[in-house]
Formats: structure tokens, C-alpha cells, sequence
């Protein structure tokens, strides 16, 4: 079996947008018709490069990938990751290489008719715990829903009660201001009182929702200094949230470690590292509870299933990122359902929505999990005609 063509597909998402504005997709074939698909997570340092992408898909292919055996996917994987990254993490081509490495994975996984979880080792569970941002289910756009995030507390509360009610055991939020990268104040940066006030009022307005029938996950994408963070810290412990993401930068993780140090919530960390020497790093620190690895960024299978191991080494718990598509989150799945140390897994919303327009089988959720299928490969296919009506 070998490799034969790859093809890049661009998806503009209709509004709401939830899981961002364009999705990354890649296809490869082979010259015994088997069909694999890949997604990268780096989204938003794709935005504007939507041209290079699909030029990059095409020549990391000829140079990489073009007539050698996906079987050998893992050796294929570390070719790439010495060749475009030189031995050194690097988040923007990791992403490249998770997509390619996610789809040898599906070619792999379906010629033998199996799902790609029992290619890791078989199966702690069929039944995935989810969580979800706390998007507004009347279908607001991601600006209005992070402006309520940060600003509307009784209206967070009345969300995550509807969440929970619809079966959700963790709800997440951003409680304090969200820009994205370059577009706003130098991060990380200082917080005023006002908002110390109000994020500490929306934690409050959630936890008296919900009480204890779920998890607050708290995210900040890493925009606040590691001061900030103790400080919100202090304020929030109370509430008994399930984790702080993110409390400072991913960069630096001696100081995300002093922060974990200082504070009775457990930090969660890991969208944007890249490979197994980032998580390796970031554990030795102690810098986290929670690790969060994107397989659409990471490294795909080959360097998640790796960075799951590290974690149960370090008594760290799973909890896969998703802010993408369908291949990503049913990626994550065949990970969760194979690993030791899964704790919850990140959902758009219930995995459904525009994602049901793409793919030709819809990925189920059902009481707060999402369902693992008895489907070869990731357990999802993408429709092309689909993807091309869509195309950015």
C-alpha cells in the first residue's frame, strides 16, 4: 500500500462559528483506494493563510509522504517532525503533521476494520465524558458569546443550568475579557478590579445554578500574568471549580508551575503545546492536573498516545482539546477510549450542529458522553461535495 495523493480542503463555518471560523481538513488516498482524513488545529494561526495551507499540504506530501506504506505511519511521523520542525517543537507545523498523521492513522486503522482505538491498545470505555463552553444554544455568534462570558453572570448561570439540565457534568467559561492574539492589549496583562469583581460574580451566579451536580472548568487562553492568576485564584477557590486552563502563557512553564504551587485549584494546560518534549517539559515542572493536548496540534496519534503515557507516569489526568471539526473530536475519542487516564473530554456543544452537514455519519451524544461506534478508522467521514460547498 502506498500513499498517492493528499488534497486540502478549506471549510468557512456558518454562524455561530462555534469551534472557529474556518476548519482545516486534509484527505489522503492511497493506490489500493483506501481514504484517510486529517484536520490541524492551529486555526487562528491560519487565519489569512488559507492559500499556504493548502500549498503546504501539497508540498510536505511530495517531500514526506508521496508513494511510502501509511503503515509505517509512526516512522512517517518522526520523519516529518525531524524534517519540519529540526527536533524542536514548533505549534504552527505540528499542526501539518497532525493532520497527515491522524490520516495514516484512518487508512491504518480501516484496512483492518478496526477503530483506530484498538490500534492503541484497546478500549477502557465506550462512553466518553464530555463538557462544553457555554455557548448560547439561541445560536450567538463567538463574539457576542464571549462578550457574555465575561460580562453577563446571571445569564452564565441560567446557560449552565440549561447545560446541566440537557445532561452536561462540566461546563466551561471564559469569566474574564477575551481578545484574540494580536488583536487586543500586549499579553499577558493586568486585570482591574472591576473585572477580579465580576469574574468572581459569574463563578458565583454558575455554582448557585448548577450546585454540585457539575464541574466549572475555567479557561483565560493563557492572556493573564501568573500575579493575575493567583489572584483570580484566591478569589475563585471557593466555588471549587475543577481546574484553572491556561493561568499564564504556555511558554513558560516554571512560572505556570509557581502558580499551581499557590493555589488549591488544579491547573489545566496543553492546547498549545506541540510533541512529546513540550508535555515533557511541562510535567517535570509539575506545572499541571490536567493535560490537554489537541491532537489536531499536537502530533497526532503517534506523539498523543506518547504524551498519554508521560501523564499517567506523572499521575496527570486526560483531557483532550477540541476547537475544530468533526475529524478532531472524533480523533480525540478513539485517544480517550483507549487511554488509562482519561477524565473528560471537550465538545463543541453536543458534536452536532455543522458538524452533522459534513459528515456522512453523525457522531452521537448522549446523557453528557459522547458515544465511541463500531466504525473503522476515527469513526468519520467527511462528505467532499459537502466541503466544497462550503469552501473558504
Amino acid at each position: 500500500m502506498r500513499l498517492v495523493k493528499a488534497t486540502s480542503y478549506i471549510v468557512r463555518t456558518p454562524p455561530p462559528h462555534w469551534g472557529g471560523y474556518f476548519w482545516y481538513f486534509v484527505r489522503l488516498e492511497t493506490d489500493t483506494g483506501a481514504v484517510g482524513w486529517g484536520e490541524t488545529a492551529i486555526l487562528f494561526s491560519m487565519y489569512g493563510l488559507e492559500k499556504s495551507f493548502a500549498q503546504l499540504v501539497q508540498d510536505v506530501f511530495a517531500r514526506y509522504l508521496e508513494a511510502r506504506d501509511p503503515m509505517n505511519r509512526e516512522k512517517l511521523s518522526k520523519l516529518m517532525y525531524a524534517g519540519l520542525c529540526s527536533h524542536h517543537s514548533d505549534y504552527f507545523m505540528a499542526g501539518i503533521i497532525s493532520a497527515f498523521d491522524i490520516a495514516m492513522w484512518d487508512i491504518c486503522a480501516k484496512t483492518l476494520g478496526v477503530p483506530v482505538c484498538d490500534l492503541l491498545g484497546g478500549r477502557f470505555r465506550d462512553r466518553i465524558r464530555s463538557y462544553t463552553y457555554l455557548y448560547d444554544p439561541s445560536g450567538k455568534d463567538l463574539a457576542s458569546a464571549a462578550a457574555d462570558w465575561s460580562s453577563a453572570s446571571k445569564r452564565m448561570g441560567e446557560l449552565a443550568l440549561r447545560m446541566v439540565d440537557e445532561g452536561f457534568t462540566g461546563v466551561k467559561l471564559d469569566p474574564i475579557r477575551y481578545t484574540p492574539p494580536g488583536l487586543g492589549p500586549a499579553q499577558p496583562y493586568e486585570l482591574s478590579m472591576a473585572e477580579y469583581d465580576q469574574a468572581e460574580r459569574t463563578i458565583e451566579a454558575i455554582r448557585n445554578a448548577i450546585g454540585n451536580r457539575a464541574d466549572i472548568l475555567i479557561g483565560t487562553h493563557g492572556q493573564i500574568t501568573p500575579s493575575v492568576s493567583r489572584r483570580l485564584a484566591r478569589r475563585l477557590e471557593k466555588y471549587d471549580p475543577l481546574w484553572l486552563e491556561e493561568p499564564c502563557p504556555p511558554e513558560n512553564m516554571d512560572e505556570m508551575a509557581r502558580v499551581a504551587a499557590s493555589t488549591s485549584i488544579p491547573i489545566a494546560t496543553g492546547e498549545r503545546l506541540a510533541h512529546v518534549h513540550d508535555f515533557h517539559r511541562l510535567f517535570a515542572a509539575g506545572a499541571c492536573a490536567y493535560a490537554q493536548p489537541d491532537l489536531g496540534s499536537c502530533g497526532g496519534f503517534t506523539a498523543a498516545k506518547a504524551i498519554a503515557s508521560m501523564a499517567e507516569a506523572s499521575y496527570v489526568l486526560m483531557a483532550p482539546h477540541v476547537w475544530g471539526g468533526p475529524v478532531i473530536t472524533a480523533a480525540a475519542m478513539q485517544l480517550d477510549a483507549a487511554i488509562p487516564n482519561f477524565l473528560i473530554q471537550e465538545s463543541i456543544f453536543k458534536s452536532g450542529g455543522f458538524f452533522d452537514q459534513i459528515v456522512k455519519e453523525p457522531i452521537r451524544w448522549e446523557g453528557g458522553d459522547l458515544l465511541l461506534e463500531e466504525r473503522p478508522g476515527i469513526g468519520v467521514e467527511l462528505d467532499e461535495a459537502k466541503l466544497e460547498a462550503h469552501a473558504a
